[in-house]
């Protein structure tokens, strides 16, 4: 399993928002969105093998997660707006720190970065443009990998990942946009799994 974490520093926890306007009512979940498509959609096709943890620390009720497990999603179609709604249920679902479902494959929690962290016992890569280079890194197929959504990761999150023995990648010298990040993750993990067949 391929796992993706993007921490929304500034994306709102509530579901009262507007979705034709995702950029400016959400506190930037139109990035996060980007970050699903980016994760999870192929030429007609799902990646079931993929699931990505959107943690939510914007206003009112910081921290959420929203959990999408490729394998399990139903309704999940490659617009933005679409999608926001999905976000949107589950964000206006009554939660506590055990994961309830929202829709097939989409699970909300009050979880934080770091019991996220703890919950999956799999190698952390920190995405981050001084780390190895992908190319020449060890990477384990059932790797999670950390990015932020347009902000850096904060001082403390990056403390975070250090305690749980994160490895930092890079992914080239040129600062990116997340959903790209992810769109470049896949493409080298396939590139690896399927290497002795192209």
């Amino acid at each position: 399993m391929r796992s993706f974490i993007i921490i929304g520093h500034r994306v709102k926890t509530s579901g009262d928002f507007n979705l034709n306007d995702l950029c400016g009512s959400t506190g930037r979940l139109d990035v996060l969105l980007r970050c699903i498509n980016a994760a999870f959609f192929v030429s007609n096709n799902i990646r079931r093998d993929v699931e990505v943890y959107l943690v939510l620390l914007g206003e009112p009720e910081p921290p959420k997660t929203i959990h999408l497990i490729g394998s399990e999603l139903k309704y999940l179609n490659p617009d933005e707006r679409s999608t926001g709604a999905l976000t949107r249920n589950a964000l206006m679902k009554n939660i506590g720190n055990e994961e309830i479902k929202s829709t097939p494959g989409i699970y909300v929690s009050k979880k934080n970065f770091e019991g996220i962290l703890k919950d999956l016992k799999a190698q952390i890569i920190y995405l981050k443009e001084d780390g190895e280079d992908i190319r020449n890194a060890d990477l384990p197929d059932n790797a999670v990998f950390v990015l932020g959504d347009e902000k850096d990761l904060t001082e403390d999150e990056e403390k975070t990942l250090e305690k749980h023995n994160a490895k930092t990648v890079s992914l080239g010298p040129v600062k990116l946009h997340a959903s790209h990040c992810i769109t470049i993750v896949n493409n080298e993990m396939d590139r690896r799994k399927f290497r002795e067949t192209f």
